[in-house]
């Protein structure tokens, strides 16, 4: 089985499922289309079933010429029908991973996936693990639910894990610019998946699933605890009235032993935000207290509030209240130009600002409407920047780069930003975090 599968991956003859259309999943499974296998996306939302099917993008990162050419030449489809999983060579598993209130990991996407492919499980079949998960999640999880149809994985059927590494609108790195990290449940688990990746990238082996699930998190709890580190010295160079984004350009300039981190108004998106806590969680049943992860998550966690705190002093420096100010929050996205408000800071800034009694409007190109924001109802975009002269403050919170900043500039009275958009602005209008 292993060398009949092998060979039909190495021949672009195996037919993959993806389950899970989203922002890895959809750009994954045209990757694979392009490459020549026939994929199929497996998705419980009928809309982007549709959508797929219609040839038609709904990820920023997917070109909807590209998507409707491969889907002419029947090299990609999707179904909500999860019973045609049985007949699929490959199937590799991109669902959500979000966070429980309290914190701990909400797996339940990937047991559903799971026991559905348990339901048309065959022989010889390959299933990988990409969402983010604590490590043993395969091992623990996965593999006990497979093997409940008497089949035993590395014999039967494979197993393994691989990181998703996907970075929405980043032009530089794509998915066939990042290697992908595999670590199999056995040797020949391990050199299907990288078979099955190394159609369209580099492919690095570990030596277990656990180890390969470890790689996410720490990568994202890298990112977040000096995120965490530089969001901490914004605020001291705040005190010491210094210039913080010119201190990181400055150190920035060293050749060896530095890597530029910049502050900003929290942290957002699917996972730097969730991913550490994973880790957290994990090592918590292991009676084992990673400090670090914490102390990042509350440094990161009090930055909207001290964006606010900014806004707050810029009115007070021209006799303004908070109170029955209009704000207007210049973006809503949780990076710039993505349509993704997940975990976005953006919100918790809109949402502190209307509990302090601010008449809050946002604008985001991407992002047409908030729900479950504290005023109690729906929020819509600003159809333009025409209005910039009523608000006593505009807030940039993310900064997308199709707007008019020379606008932004010439028409507000005060502007906050926290990205840095007016890196050599020298108006008296800017405050900088």
């Amino acid at each position: 089985m292993f060398k009949e599968l092998l060979q039909k991956i190495n021949e672009r003859k195996a037919k993959i499922g993806v389950i899970g259309q989203g922002y890895v999943g959809l750009p994954l499974s045209v990757e694979l289309a392009k490459q020549g296998f026939s994929a199929t996306g497996f998705e419980v939302d009928e809309f982007k079933v549709k959508y797929i099917n219609g040839g038609k993008s709904y990820i920023g990162d997917v070109d909807t010429g590209l998507l409707k050419e491969l889907v002419k030449a029947k090299k990609i489809d999707a179904t909500s029908d999860f019973n045609k999983l049985s007949k699929e060579d490959v199937i590799i598993i991109c669902v959500p991973t979000p966070l429980r209130k309290s914190k701990d990991p909400d797996v339940s996407y990937i047991l559903s996936a799971a026991k559905n492919i348990k339901k048309t499980l065959k022989k010889g079949q390959l299933i990988i693990l990409e969402s983010t998960t604590y490590p043993g999640t395969t091992k623990e999880l996965m593999l006990p639910i497979l093997e409940e149809t008497g089949f035993k994985a590395g014999k039967d059927f494979f197993l393994a894990f691989s990181p998703e590494r996907i970075d929405p609108a980043n032009k530089k790195f794509g998915i066939k610019d990042t290697t992908k990290v595999v670590g199999g449940h056995c040797e020949k688990c391990t050199d299907l998946a990288a078979a099955v990746y190394s159609s369209f990238t580099k492919v690095h082996k570990v030596s277990s699933t656990e180890a390969a699930e470890m790689v996410k998190l720490l990568e994202n709890t890298f990112r977040a605890v000096n995120i965490a580190l530089v969001n901490e010295v914004a605020l001291m160079c705040d005190k010491l009235k210094l210039n913080v984004w010119e201190v990181i350009e400055a150190a920035a300039t060293k050749p060896f032993g530095f890597m530029p981190f910049y502050p900003g108004p929290g942290i957002g998106g699917h996972c730097i935000p969730l991913d550490p806590h994973y880790l957290s969680w994990k090592l918590k049943t292991l009676n084992f207290y990673s400090r670090f992860i914490e102390l990042a998550g509350e440094m990161n966690s009090k930055m909207p509030e001290y964006v606010v705190s900014k806004v707050t002093d810029a009115l007070n420096s021209k006799a303004k209240a908070l109170k029955n100010s209009k704000i207007l929050a210049l973006g809503a996205a949780y990076k710039k130009d993505v349509s993704d408000v997940r975990e976005s800071p953006a919100l918790d800034v809109i949402n502190i600002l209307l509990e302090k009694g601010a008449k809050v409007s946002y604008y985001d190109p991407y992002i047409p409407e908030i729900k479950n924001c504290s005023c109690g109802s729906v929020l819509k975009s600003e159809k333009n920047l025409n209005g910039l002269k009523k608000y006593d403050a505009v807030v940039i919170v993310t900064d997308h780069t199709n707007v008019d900043y020379k606008k932004v500039l010439k028409d507000s009275q005060i502007i906050v930003d926290s990205r840095n958009v007016f890196k050599n602005g020298k108006s008296n209008k800017i405050v900088r975090i």
